[in-house]
């Protein structure tokens, strides 16, 4: 296994040395031509070491298809990403169970961000990404993550759980906390990372408790919670997995991408012409954005019993990670993947959101609140320029940024 992969040649270094869980790696956004070569030559790939354990990586588009939807032969349990849940800290969510589980816990919270209650929110949406936009410099170099991607994702957040407005950047925490490794810069020690888990589970120990005492019930997060028949009774630990659960699936992957798209259209400026021109191409471009960066690079399975895929023998109990950015990169899916094209056809079919059972069930708030804010950017400014190289986030499961230096012109 090669420690430092960034001083690998993907070219020629032997595929059982590849490791592709490697923070670095992905902090250098050198991941792809190791996939580009995963993909051509050994689809489902075996790393028999990491740090993790053995594992497999699943690289092209219809071999993760046919994995995230064989729920019966791959499981989600007992966690959807690589390193397995720690004995004495366990967070169970229900994106790491199987049925029946799953959708009955899944089911308490769904009608909060399922489609028939997005009108409910689109004006708020509208209002809040307007007054953030207004609030922006013009002219001068500010971070787009920080400023517009983080503030407008932790409203909406604030707004699901009905959590404290002021306390809103407290999610932000949790939620960088919760998926990034010790020593990686958001927290240096296991210790630091569990007691601030457990300052968030305290936190909302007390949302729970109000919402409980409440007489009139309400349609936030934590009231489902409380109500839900599979819920109610949730032990702590179980609370706060699906806590942290709601608030990556609601944090990371729609700030990510709003900050990605910025970054594409930099990239293909073309496309921006494009976009320009016809501002109708907005919902297109939402999901070219969204598959082009792939907020959530991967999600894991465990296999219930031994099978084959792409000719190679799974034995019951392995790890096999469905790489979703790859799929996404796959040109047998998507003519010339590896560009930004606001108009692509077929871009519905990403993989970003998963498939099955497990699909992302916040996937509609995610493309409205896109779709909203190119509508006023578009309404505002002629180009956001990026300025410099942006700073990406340390992981190989979330896959975004930290910081995006950019600079507004106006229309």
């Amino acid at each position: 296994m090669i420690e430092d992969m960034l001083a690998a040649d993907p070219a020629t270094t032997p595929l059982d040395e590849i490791q592709l869980i490697n923070a670095k790696l992905w902090m250098e956004d050198g991941q792809w031509p190791w996939f580009e070569r995963i993909r051509r030559e050994d689809p489902v790939h075996y790393t028999p070491e990491s740090e993790f354990g053995p594992y497999w990586s699943v690289t092209r588009y219809d071999d993760i298809m046919h994995v995230d939807t064989n729920h019966d032969v791959f499981s989600s349990e007992p966690s959807i990403v690589l390193r397995d849940p720690d004995e004495d800290f366990p967070l169970p969510m229900f994106i790491a169970m199987d049925e029946p589980n799953h959708s009955e816990h899944r089911g308490a919270v769904n009608p909060a961000v399922g489609s028939r209650n997005l009108p409910n929110f689109a004006e708020l949406i509208r209002e809040r990404t307007q007054n953030v936009l207004d609030s922006l410099p013009v002219g001068e170099s500010f971070n787009w993550v920080d400023k517009v991607s983080i503030e407008l994702t932790t409203m909406m957040l604030a707004t699901l759980f009905d959590f404290p407005f002021e306390d809103r950047r407290k999610l932000t925490r949790w939620s960088d906390i919760s998926t990034s490794a010790p020593g990686m810069g958001v927290v240096e020690t296991v210790e630091q990372r569990r007691a601030e888990m457990l300052e968030c589970l305290e936190y909302f120990q007390g949302l729970w408790q109000k919402r409980k005492e409440a007489g009139e019930p309400a349609n936030d997060l934590i009231s489902m919670l409380v109500r839900g028949e599979a819920t109610r009774d949730m032990d702590p630990f179980t609370y706060l997995g699906n806590l942290i659960l709601l608030i990556v699936g609601g944090n990371d992957t729609t700030r990510n991408s709003m900050t990605g798209g910025v970054l594409a259209l930099n990239q293909f400026p073309a496309e921006y012409d494009k976009l320009r021109a016809n501002p109708k191409l907005i919902p297109s471009m939402v999901s070219e954005i969204i598959r082009w960066q792939t907020p959530l690079a991967y999600m894991r399975r465990t296999a219930l019993k031994d099978t084959e895929l792409g000719g190679k023998q799974i034995k019951q109990g392995d790890k096999v990670v469905m790489w979703y950015l790859s799929g996404n990169r796959d040109d047998s899916a998507f003519d010339n993947p590896n560009d930004f094209v606001i108009d692509r056809p077929g871009v519905r079919k990403h993989l970003s959101f998963g498939y099955g059972i497990h699909r992302c069930m916040g996937s509609h708030l995610a493309e409205l609140q896109l779709r909203i804010l190119w509508e006023e950017i578009l309404e505002r400014f002629h180009f956001v320029e990026v300025v410099a190289d942006p700073v990406r986030v340390p992981s190989a499961f979330v896959h975004g940024y930290q910081e995006l230096p950019v600079i507004l012109h106006a229309k």
